[in-house]
């Protein structure tokens, strides 16, 4: 059989036997138990094999902005008007290279898929969108990018934002992103939203409801205009942490109406945890919204990224699987059938999420990723890191494992000492 590429020893399902992977033209041409050919090959070594990652919500033109942007206090506040005043100097080369240094490291940790969210106001223009609108030409060989252009100031408190959201959208933006609770009209901000995605036949994704205070929340708003619109399973909303907050009975009347307007539900686990509660002194509340409690019930649910190395996260590696034990952890999730569920909130969920069918399969695109783990449970449990990728059937990245150096054990010349 003449094949460009063949993966061998790899387990597409938990428990399921090794299989061969025979790749031709960028896609995956055969799967079988033992193929035979002279093309090159990459070995799982009978572990996962899965066809990535996917980030649903990162902002790389904020990304790595510590350097001359600081919160000292660490609130929502704070970390906005840091980057307002940062990115009055942001350029479209600056953006490009921060954003590079992020997708880098987001393709060496087998992520192959990315829903960016990109700022657009009269402040930065279209700076920050020109520049990831290259990245997503220049990195496609490693991951997919979709463009998420937002509000994060405000709409209709900041004249002129609507025009270069229409702009961004007719030059390429893949969607229309909104954050109501920095206008000084909310619900306008989400009407008119609403509005210009139908003329555009966009999807939305909001930054939302990012607050501990259950008395009041523009969920309802969101949700009355998808039902509104028709637009049942093309809404995602962020944060949320005011999920965080609901006693049992309010909590399940909320996943019904999200059910009922088919909104997807993204938790940003590292800002949230880092930027809600600090208003307390002790007794610091998680402020992580329980995506497994809405992922069990059948809603589509992701856990992401956000914010890398800036004033509203200043850490980050872009490793989904560690994202994904971090809510393990904050959800006290423990069985292997949880940390199942939380593999696939940085997997399938934000592949169906952002259109992209994940299942690994004769004729699919040849998107593959090769974990040292032996089921989903364990690549959350471990944080299992990647040890190489293919993207479209061309080897993306290599990160093998470490090599022990046991005394008396000889080692390569390059080591010896």
């Amino acid at each position: 059989m003449t094949l460009d590429l063949v993966i061998r020893n790899a387990l597409l399902e938990d428990g399921g036997v090794p299989q061969d992977l025979g790749i031709r033209n960028g896609r995956i041409e055969t799967i079988a138990p033992r193929i035979a050919t002279d093309a090159r090959a990459l070995d799982a070594g009978g572990g996962l094999v899965i066809a990535g990652f996917a980030d649903s919500h990162l902002h790389l033109d904020k990304a790595c902005l510590l350097d001359r942007a600081s919160n000292p206090t660490g609130t929502l506040k704070g970390a906005i008007e840091a980057v307002s005043a940062a990115k009055r100097d942001f350029t479209t080369a600056d953006v490009h290279a921060r954003g590079a240094r992020v997708l880098e490291k987001a393709i060496g940790q087998g992520t192959t898929l990315i829903r960016t969210q990109v700022e657009i106001d009269p402040g930065v223009g279209l700076a920050g969108f020109e520049a990831v609108r290259q990245l997503k030409a220049d990195y496609a060989w490693g991951v997919d990018l979709q463009i998420c252009v937002f509000p994060q100031e405000g709409l209709l408190n900041y004249p002129g934002t609507e025009a270069l959201l229409r702009r961004a959208l007719d030059e390429g933006a893949d969607l229309l992103g909104g954050c109501p609770y920095t206008d000084s009209d909310p619900e306008g901000h989400i009407k008119a939203l609403f509005a210009m995605a139908r003329d555009y036949d966009v999807d939305l994704d909001f930054h939302l409801d990012f607050d501990l205070d259950t008395s009041w929340r523009h969920l309802d708003w969101v949700a009355r205009e998808t039902i509104a619109h028709g637009m049942q399973g093309r809404v995602a909303i962020g944060h949320v942490t005011k999920l965080s907050m609901l006693p049992p009975g309010p909590l399940t009347d909320t996943i019904a109406l999200m059910r009922d307007a088919g909104i997807a539900l993204t938790v940003l686990p590292a800002t949230d945890l880092f930027m809600t509660g600090r208003d307390h002194d002790h007794g610091v509340p998680r402020g992580v919204a329980p995506a497994h409690r809405f992922h069990e019930a059948g809603l589509c649910c992701t856990v992401a990224t956000n914010n890398v190395l800036n004033p509203f996260t200043p850490y980050g590696d872009c490793s989904l699987p560690r994202m994904a034990n971090l809510f393990a952890n904050v959800a006290q999730l423990g069985s292997p059938e949880a940390l199942a569920r939380c593999f696939a909130m940085v997997s399938e969920e934000p592949f169906r999420l952002l259109g992209r069918d994940p299942v690994i399969r004769e004729g699919a695109t040849a998107d593959l990723v090769a974990l040292p783990c032996a089921s989903r449970a364990d690549a959350v449990a471990e944080i299992g890191r990647p040890i190489w990728g293919v993207k479209r059937g061309k080897p993306s990245f290599e990160a093998p494992l470490p090599r022990l150096l046991r005394p008396g054990v000889a080692r390569p010349a390059a080591l010896a000492v």
